[in-house]
């Protein structure tokens, strides 16, 4: 493969790297190993149609139609992505041990919605340290018809915000097969690559915090966020809570917001429900939280289980307070629970 260019980023000194090659992936060799293999497809729709990369991946008697039955997480419905199980091929130009399909069209337009791509990785690669390079072509670009001219800016733009926020990801590799394509490409990638050279995120120290707690919940779960808030008060009336929710623009990759709040608060209480799982806001602040959560020494992120749903693993691993379903007298007993003379 050649390489075209390359994006540095940065997590506080720890440098990684967003990198464009001109070249095929499934043809690759030793030396562009990657861990996780990204494709995309339509809904539950994996033929391999001439001139795709499921098709190609095919004829490397990888069936992606069979992969799929099998999967080892589906993040669909929160995500947009599901990952395959571990793929052993003696191919010499299968340098990828698994694959995660990207299906936009789950969840909305594949501008909208390739920030899932990374939301589907913080689970990912939080649960394995040796998960460390993720190799992908121009995702949702071929029979999708996705705009490239959209779509890149978009993916840059999610791939240098969650690898700088601290999303255990050193090496992105975005590999275009097509010679007119990559030329393109390449141009705009130089001019990205203005806009977000050297951008870190640095440590927060202790006396800037702003908040003691944010709190991240559903909306339709006000009342009993209400209800919590208010005992909260009660029990620490000198606590410092960030409640209120921002206007966010929902086709954005990325939400800066989001970590500029929770970036000063020194804890998160997660507010688990149906309707939690469902927002794409919601989301995102999970996953911030659970990857400031890990690089804390202290716990950080703090789940309620507030209504019964079906819980991700990489949720159900991080303890809870039980409070289902809503139990009022369980939500005293969380915030007794929780040490908060520690917190403020």
């Amino acid at each position: 493969m050649k390489l075209l260019d390359n994006l540095k980023v940065y997590y506080g000194t720890e440098e990684r790297n967003i990198e464009l090659y001109h070249g095929d992936l499934i043809n690759m060799g030793p030396e562009d190993a990657v861990d996780i293999l990204v494709i995309s497809a339509f809904p539950d729709d994996y033929s391999p149609v001439p001139g795709t990369l499921v098709a190609a991946l095919l004829q490397k008697e990888i069936d992606v139609r069979e992969l799929a039955k099998k999967k080892e997480v589906d993040l669909r419905k929160m995500c947009s992505c599901w990952l395959s199980k571990e793929i052993h091929s003696k191919d010499p130009g299968i340098q990828f041990k698994q694959i995660l399909c990207f299906e936009p069209y789950t969840r909305g337009e594949p501008p909208m919605v390739v920030g899932d791509i990374f939301r589907s990785l913080v689970p990912v690669l939080s649960g394995d340290d040796s998960i460390t390079k993720v190799a992908m072509p121009l995702v949702a670009c071929g029979n999708q018809m996705a705009d490239i001219s959209i779509m890149v800016p978009q993916l840059i733009d999610a791939a240098v915000h969650w690898m700088s926020l601290g999303i255990p990801l050193k090496v992105l590799k975005i590999v275009i097969y097509s010679e007119d394509d990559s030329i393109f490409v390449k141009n705009l990638f130089a001019d990205l690559k203005k806009k977000y050279q050297k951008l870190t995120m640095d440590t927060k120290a202790e006396d800037s915090y702003k908040y003691d707690i944010f709190i991240s919940y559903s909306h339709e779960n006000s009342d009993e966020v209400d209800f919590l808030v208010d005992q909260l008060k009660k029990m620490y009336p000198k606590l410092r809570i960030f409640l209120d929710r921002m206007e966010l623009d929902p086709g954005s990759a990325w939400q800066q917001e989001i970590f500029e709040a929770l970036d000063i608060s020194k804890k998160i209480l997660a507010i688990y429900s149906p309707p939690y799982l469902t927002s794409k806001v919601c989301k995102d602040e999970f996953n911030i939280a659970q990857i400031i959560h890990r690089d804390s020494s202290e716990d950080v992120l703090i789940p309620i289980y507030l209504y019964s749903a079906q819980l991700p693993t990489y949720m159900k691993i991080i303890q809870y307070f039980d409070c289902r379903e809503g139990n009022k007298e369980k939500l005293r007993e969380a915030i007794e629970q929780i040490n908060i003379q520690r917190i403020a």
